[in-house]
């Protein structure tokens, strides 16, 4: 395998192929329905890290084309985080305000993250580290915007009674639909406080055993990878936050109850 970790021949393929039937095939007995939309994934999924790792080839050789490489992928996650959140299409009308709405929690959760990790010299301000720290920050702020957004849609749904007798009682919106919703929102957070509780107990996240299978120490990967979880921690904290607030003053979510 020389350096590489992976065998990237006819093993990998075939290996590739098995574990989408295998996810296919699951996702079809279940009777959930998923056996297109796994196919479908895998595919793209295929493609496009094949487009884009010609490209980071290129990319990662120089600063200025990292940034816009990150500017990028933040287009695309308040693109789908706006999919998600709001249940409409980017072909529908106002696509433009949603996405430029859901594009301001991501960049408030990863933004600050991002700058923290690079000015301390934790991590050295290089195109190589620059996409992949800043690319794994704002995954995870897109996640939380989308699922927080999307908890918050279903409570609004589910309790808008609630929240129109507050504002009847005399409550300004804000603080009508937080009281109401504020709690729903902590649910999108579940996720990775899970996954920083038990880091090492249940799993070995990726940065611990990149570092690991890229010669690095334990100490060296274990180092790497508590960065990532705090950091992206306080990057989906922020970002659901801010998820509650723009919901609450009526944004992001259509038909919000003034």
């Amino acid at each position: 395998m020389g350096s590489s970790v992976v065998d990237l021949g006819p093993r990998l393929v075939v290996a590739l192929v098995l574990l989408t039937a295998l996810a296919a095939a699951a996702g079809r007995l279940s009777g959930l329905g998923l056996d297109r939309p796994v196919v479908v994934a895998a595919v793209r999924a295929t493609v496009q890290l094949a487009v884009v790792s010609a490209i980071l080839l290129a990319v990662v050789r120089s600063l200025a084309l990292s940034a816009v490489f990150v500017l990028v992928m933040v287009g695309v996650a308040a693109v789908t985080a706006a999919g998600r959140a709001t249940g409409l299409a980017v072909r529908d009308a106002g696509a433009a305000r949603r996405v430029g709405t859901a594009a301001v929690p991501v960049l408030v959760g990863a933004v600050p993250v991002v700058a923290l990790v690079f000015v301390s010299g934790t991590v050295p301000l290089r195109g190589e580290a620059v996409i992949p720290i800043a690319g794994i920050l704002v995954g995870g702020a897109m996640t939380a915007t989308s699922l927080a957004g999307r908890r918050l849609r279903e409570e609004l749904a589910a309790r808008r009674g609630e929240v129109e007798a507050a504002l009847a009682l005399g409550l300004v919106q804000r603080d009508a639909v937080g009281e109401v919703l504020r709690p729903a929102a902590s649910t999108a957070l579940v996720p990775p406080l899970d996954q920083t509780r038990t880091v090492g107990l249940v799993t070995l996240p990726g940065a611990f055993v990149g570092v690991l299978l890229g010669g690095g120490s334990p100490t060296e990967a274990g180092a790497a990878q508590l960065l990532v979880l705090i950091g992206l921690l306080a990057a989906q904290v922020t970002a659901a936050w801010t998820v509650v607030e723009l919901v609450a003053r009526g944004r992001l979510l259509p038909d919000v109850p003034r």
